[in-house]
């Protein structure tokens, strides 16, 4: 049966394979495909079926024993760390390879040697955004600054390609096969790349959209509907917080020019609004059992191959476990003998826009203060699939790249925009992640930190000491007020960055009275911080349903934290729906459909959980009113933001009669009453459609959870109406496309118990049993025993391979 249904997956993936190739004239050669030896019949065999107990593998200076559990998860042995990260490399490579080498391909821009010119515009957009640029800088810092930590790189690497080198044709990962290429060799540049490549999924910038808001609404109406923080600020450092350092004084401009026309281009792809990541450390003086309990769970996109690949990687010195990134070395999220750790994004502005004035069009100089600059021509040859090379020609300011120019999408306005960007900067990561593998105190742990910089990100950690902490950590500059916040001219010197911050100033907090420390992507700070501090995309709700639920609990064990980890309440709903029940009043109460869906929203706890009814309900209310009361603001061509949730809440709620509420294109004057109707009948229409077309829209069928292969067209290795709850702006924010990637709890005891769960399998493999195997874990809101294990236990091996 198993094979049967893998090949009408792979029948169905062949087919649209050869649809997205039709227009770039490639055909998968179907003879190879379909080759029992080597084709993808060799695919359809699970890991354990073909485990080997002993492989060779080079360069060691000791055996190294690999033990498989039961859900394929490895547990490296070494006597030593190269050893460590050259098996790591291999063991990864094995399980991973193809989305490894196809996330750093899309870091550098290379997805069109494999699928043709469908992909050349966001190849030309990776590229002169400078991602690789920015990863060239970083293997130059390492080399200049770390041998150590490249020596370990390399040796990954070292795991990897040899990996490679033993691949056979029938072995080669599916994905290669359909798509008719080879693996290349890998290196520590790919290393370096990729956490790049994480910098640039997590990090949004608005400037452009703001500089277009400013002169659209003057700036009082800007603060007013952008204010930089909310009513009710629940930041991630608390609030009683007392900076004790004397902060670097900022020197602003008496006077700033900002463009006096609108910016016509079109953005960079920004981070999608209710999405992101919870951690949080509870002190032991708060737990039943007296130990301080440390969960994480990012959220990202869903995608399979998983994003993380869990293992467990000892030597005689340390033994930490937990997710690892394949293509990075070490463990990422996870804990050791000591210390626990996990991370969330922190949304703070860390990229500004420069406009760059050419001295001519042959574009080798460029005004900075009273003098011309010489820039750097960087020609980029992007090789197509079945087509002749691309050329692109980017240039290079002391800012950056200039990503925008008359020949990258700027067809509407002359524009010369450079990017600057803490990302292109040389950097360390890796080392903070090694560094943290081994900690064993707070102290470690502050200084592994150190060495941090992109993308930014909340560190929350716990110990068997019983300290717990939280650090945004990331290389901030340090500006004036509003400095990045609008699109500046980067001829006027007074618009650069002003230094960084120091380390020892970036917020933070260490065992606060409290009791829990907590990150959701909120403010991280309340005002009293003395540091410029400024996104767009601050989450109003995840944070503060979380520290409710965390000043509520006493006795707290591992249980409340994977539930809470699962928490589907939905705070947003409990403060504006009866708002929005207010200002409908009794209108269409003659609808019966109407009737029936309005009580079901009355009735309703707030609980977004798979089988409710009133979640869909208030999704499509909530979204048809924000577009109604937004539809005029803007127009069609100028690039702008809407102000968010929360302060649009707050506007239905204290000033319903507000001016902002008058459409130009009704007659009448219109006030927030009617924009609540407009999006009450929507609501009756949307769902008496959904009835009729697809029947229940209980909320797990109308969101349709979805985990997706990296490959968009490969429909058939993806997983369609996962059955689970929760959503945007919930501390379960699992969405249709978007949710938790990892999710791990561990209570810092004598002996430490702690459980890890993603939705997706350890295998890269479509084929395998363990390709989407915890899917349905995670979808319940339950977890795998994420215990370390002994080198000479025997308990529950599945694979044991001893390398030579």
């Amino acid at each position: 049966m198993k094979y049967f249904s893998f090949l009408i997956a792979l029948g169905i993936t062949i087919f649209l394979g050869i649809i997205v190739s039709k227009p770039i004239g490639q055909i998968p050669p179907l003879a190879p495909l379909l080759d029992p030896f080597h084709g993808f019949w060799q695919n359809s065999y699970s890991e354990d079926q073909m485990a080997e107990t002993e492989m060779s593998l080079e360069n060691l200076s000791a055996p190294v024993e690999v033990h498989y559990d039961e859900n394929l998860i490895p547990h490296i042995f070494a006597q030593n760390d190269l050893d460590l990260y050259r098996a790591q490399g291999f063991v990864t490579a094995k399980h991973r390879l193809w989305q490894m080498e196809f996330q750093t391909r899309a870091a550098a821009g290379r997805i069109s040697e494999i699928v043709g010119p469908v992909a050349l515009e966001l190849d030309r957009m990776t590229r002169r955004k400078g991602l690789a640029y920015g990863a060239e800088l970083g293997l130059k810092f390492l080399e200049e600054n770390d041998p150590e930590t490249l020596a370990f790189i390399e040796a990954y690497a070292d795991g990897v390609n040899q990996y490679i080198e033993s691949l056979t044709l029938g072995r080669l990962p599916v994905e290669y096969k359909i798509l008719n290429y080879r693996p290349e060799p890998w290196s520590a540049f790919k290393t370096v790349l990729l956490l790049k490549y994480m910098s640039d999924m997590l990090v949004g910038d608005r400037d452009l959209e703001y500089t277009n808001l400013r002169q659209m609404l003057g700036q009082t109406q800007l603060n007013r509907l952008f204010p930089e923080f909310p009513v009710e600020n629940d930041p991630v450092i608390e609030a009683e917080k007392i900076w004790d350092f004397e902060p670097i004084p900022v020197s602003k401009p008496d006077s700033i020019d900002y463009p006096d026309s609108p910016v016509l281009i079109q953005p960079l792809t920004q981070p999608i609004e209710g999405t992101g990541s919870n951690n949080w450390a509870v002190s032991g003086a708060k737990t039943k059992n007296g130990y301080p309990i440390l969960a994480n769970d990012p959220h990202l996109s869903l995608n399979l191959p998983s994003l993380w690949f869990s293992l467990q990687l000892t030597t005689p010195e340390h033994s930490v476990k937990g997710a690892s990134l394949p293509g990075a070395l070490g463990v990422i999220s996870g804990f050791n003998e000591s210390i626990a750790w996990g991370v969330t994004n922190a949304t703070k502005d860390a990229r500004d826009w420069y406009k760059i004035e050419f001295q001519d069009d042959s574009r080798k100089a460029y005004r900075y203060g009273n003098e011309w600059k010489p820039t750097t021509i960087k020609v980029e040859e992007i090789k197509i699939k079945g087509e002749a090379s691309f050329l692109d020609t980017v240039i290079y300011v002391h800012y950056g790249p200039v990503v925008y120019d008359k020949s990258f999408r700027s067809d509407r306005q002359d524009v010369n925009f450079a990017l600057k960007w803490t990302a292109h900067e040389g950097s360390n990561e890796q080392k903070t992640f090694l560094m943290l593998n081994k900690a064993k105190n707070h102290s470690d742990y502050s200084q592994a930190l150190n060495h941090y910089t992109a993308p930014a990100q909340n560190f929350v950690f716990a110990s068997k000491s019983g300290d717990i902490a939280m650090r945004i950590q990331g290389k901030f500059p340090i500006k004036w007020k509003e400095q990045g916040k609008f699109f500046m001219d980067g001829s006027d010197p007074r618009m650069e960055w002003q230094g960084y911050i120091p380390n020892d100033h970036n917020p933070a907090t260490l065992n606060p009275e409290r009791g829990f420390v907590s990150s959701a992507n909120q403010h991280p700070v309340d005002p009293s911080y003395p540091y410029y501090v400024f996104d767009n995309s601050y989450e109003h709700y995840r944070n503060r349903r979380l520290n409710r639920r965390l000043r509520e609990l006493s006795d707290i064990t591992v249980d409340d934290m994977k539930a809470l980890q699962f928490d589907d309440y939905y705070l947003q709903a409990e403060e504006a729906l009866p708002v929005f029940i207010q200002l409908l009043g009794d209108y269409n109460s003659s609808n019966e459909k109407g009737k029936k869906y309005l009580e079901e929203l009355k009735e309703w706890d707030f609980y977004a959980d798979p089988n409710q009814k009133a979640p869909s309900l208030y999704s499509v209310w909530f979204s048809e009113t924000l577009e109604s009361i937004w539809s005029e603001f803007g127009d069609q061509v100028t690039p702008i933001v809407r102000p968010n949730s929360y302060q649009t809440i707050e506007l239905l709620k204290n000033h319903p009669l507000d001016s902002l509420f008058d459409l130009k294109s009704r007659e009448g004057v219109q006030s927030a009453d009617y924009h609540v109707r407009v999006g009450f009948d929507s609501l009756v229409h949307k769902i008496q459609s959904w009835e009729q077309s697809e029947g229940d829209y209980s909320w797990a069928n109308f969101k349709k959870t979805t985990i997706q292969h990296l490959v968009p067209n490969f429909k058939s290795f993806s997983v369609t109406n996962v059955y689970t709850g929760g959503g945007a702006g919930i501390l379960n924010a699992t969405g249709p496309r978007h949710g938790a990637s990892w999710r791990m709890v561990v209570e810092m005891g004598p002996e430490i118990n702690a459980f890890g769960v993603y939705p997706g399998g350890q295998s890269g493999n479509p084929g395998s049993r363990f390709y989407d195997n915890m899917i349905p874990i995670w979808a319940n809101g339950e977890y795998v025993d994420f215990k370390q294990r002994k080198i000479d236990s025997q308990d529950g091996i599945l694979i044991k391979t001893i390398f030579n």
